[in-house]
């Protein structure tokens, strides 16, 4: 078999949880972040566990043609960007942390693609050197962008759209989709607060906040959404470009590393 031809390899990141009823710890991926991959990449799928420092990162990079940073429940820890603690009852998941704050810049120097999702820009933006708002609704003149909750609400209430971001006129994300703007689903309490040097804005939402950004520079495919690109999106102009382009540079990657 030609080896070029192998599909790439996707690292995905997990986190880190308490199984319900037990007392016993899983490396979590979503179930929606890794078929997406599957369905619009065309790609092999490989959770990253959270293991922290126990992993040699230039290794492990050179051995993937892509990383997909993913949502998750708890946030990155305030300490990773000199903000205030967070409250005692904040859900944090250090093992993750210290996993993709390490693994972000070894991808960028290795050149290995990175897609981030979610809780995935926020990871980005502070292992480049960034800062987080804790909680954007408790900002004056900012919208709740928390997901909707309570028995009665569905999936596709909680993805559903609900505001609008300008993309960057000029910009990455304008060109894949030739428009000024677009609606996105939101599920997210923290934000970019201060974004790293390193990167540049693709995409805000119309209270201000950084739905969207890029790697300066970017050799590769460097990207982090804000949104959840991985509720169908089929339905979803941008999203789905995001990831034909990620497969892209995947595919190129793995041609040249084989």
């Amino acid at each position: 078999m030609n080896s070029g031809n192998k599909k790439p390899l996707i690292g995905v990141t997990s986190s880190l949880m308490q199984i319900a009823g037990s007392q016993n710890l899983a490396h979590v991926a979503g179930r929606r972040y890794i078929e997406s991959l599957v369905n619009f990449c065309d790609c092999v799928p490989l959770q990253i566990p959270a293991l922290g420092d126990d992993y040699d990162y230039p290794d492990l990079v050179s051995r993937l043609d892509g990383v997909l940073l993913t949502g998750g429940r708890a946030n990155v820890e305030p300490h990773h960007y000199g903000g205030p603690p967070f409250p005692d009852d904040e859900p944090i998941d250090p093992a993750r942390d210290a996993t993709v704050l390490n693994l972000i810049p070894a991808c960028i120097e290795a050149e290995v693609p990175i897609f981030g999702v979610c809780r995935g820009i926020q990871e980005m933006n502070v292992a480049l050197g960034g800062s987080l708002h804790y909680r954007i609704n408790e900002l004056p003149g900012k919208l709740d962008h928390r997901m909707p909750r309570g028995e009665n609400v569905t999936p596709e209430m909680v993805y559903a759209f609900r505001h609008s971001i300008t993309l960057t006129q000029g910009g990455y994300f304008a060109g894949l989709i030739d428009a000024d703007d677009c609606m996105i689903n939101t599920l997210h309490g923290q934000g970019i607060d201060r974004l790293a040097d390193d990167l540049e804005i693709e995409a805000v939402s119309e209270d201000g906040i950084i739905e969207g950004v890029r790697l300066k520079n970017d050799k590769t495919f460097t990207v982090g959404v804000q949104w959840h690109t991985e509720w169908k999106p089929e339905e979803h102009e941008l999203s789905l470009k995001l990831y034909q382009e990620f497969a892209k540079s995947a595919r190129l990657r793995a041609a040249n590393r084989r």
